[in-house]
């Protein structure tokens, strides 16, 4: 991979919400333009996190996200603003706002970014609806929408300025099977005919599996990289920690409890 077919660097990124917890310890990876990159891994691993990083939200502790070419930089609102016109983002929880339709959720970025007029506006907030099956739904309050269907409409909202970076943030949390299976298709279809670089964090290991491109396997501490390749190349891995996890054993090097202390002394009993 080159330097041009690099649309996104993280460079030896250290990152920690306060000083008593790391959740990114000298993080470094590589997306590459026009790919639908999987990031896969447990709760706590610092995948959400990184993407925070990538868009602004955060800023690194010490290294750098380079967006483009471009070093991120938090304290430069004007490069924020600029670099995120560029960027699509489906949030984990969808984000959306409860006292607007759903049309003018969609409408939204729309408004706020450019200076198209309302009929075209209109046309493109029905086409994305479309695209995600709910251009009927366009006059529904958000309070009136299911949860899967929500999160449907925040993802129309996040492809409304056809951006050249797409972020899902868990994309197929409370989708039933089929829609499940479309979010799936339509990610992939949006990248191969946009262009578009897509980077996708999902605990759905089938569904990524299926459209992806490149597949990173995150765990915790500290945003370790357990390995990075093809679906096939991860699904056929003889490595303990990654079988464990694309096979969803219950038994193996990832434990199921959030380090804690001993039992008894939480409780205030004597240790056996």
């Amino acid at each position: 991979m080159t330097a041009a077919d690099t649309l996104i660097a993280i460079d030896h990124v250290k990152f920690g919400y306060d000083a008593s917890r790391t959740i990114l310890n000298d993080v470094n990876l590589r997306f590459q333009r026009g790919q639908v990159t999987a990031i896969l891994g447990g709760s706590g691993c610092g995948k959400t996190t990184l993407m925070r990083l990538v868009a602004g939200v955060h800023g690194v502790s010490s290294g750098q996200v380079v967006f483009d070419g471009e070093v991120v930089d938090v304290r430069n609102r004007q490069q924020l603003y600029r670099l995120r016109r560029r960027l699509g983002m489906l949030f984990q929880f969808g984000a959306l706002f409860t006292d607007l339709t759903v049309y003018d959720n969609v409408a939204f970025p729309l408004r706020e970014m450019t200076d198209l007029p309302e009929s075209l506006v209109h046309d493109i907030v029905l086409m994305k609806l479309n695209a995600v099956g709910l251009r009927g739904a366009a006059a529904l309050k958000i309070a009136e929408v299911s949860g899967g269907m929500a999160r449907r409409i925040a993802l129309a909202r996040a492809i409304a300025l056809d951006p050249e970076l797409i972020i899902y943030d868990e994309p197929f949390a409370g989708l039933d099977l089929i829609s499940m299976g479309v979010a799936a298709k339509l990610i992939r279809t949006l990248n191969d005919v946009t262009g578009a670089t897509s980077l996708v964090i999902s605990h759905d290991v089938p569904e990524c599996m299926a459209i992806a491109d490149h597949v990173v396997l995150m765990a915790a501490p500290g945003g370790r990289i357990v390995a990075q390749g093809t679906p096939r190349e991860l699904m056929d891995s003889t490595d303990p920690e990654v079988r464990q996890f694309v096979r969803g054993e219950p038994d193996g090097p990832v434990k199921f409890h959030y380090p804690a202390a001993d039992l008894a002394s939480d409780f205030g009993l004597a240790s056996p």
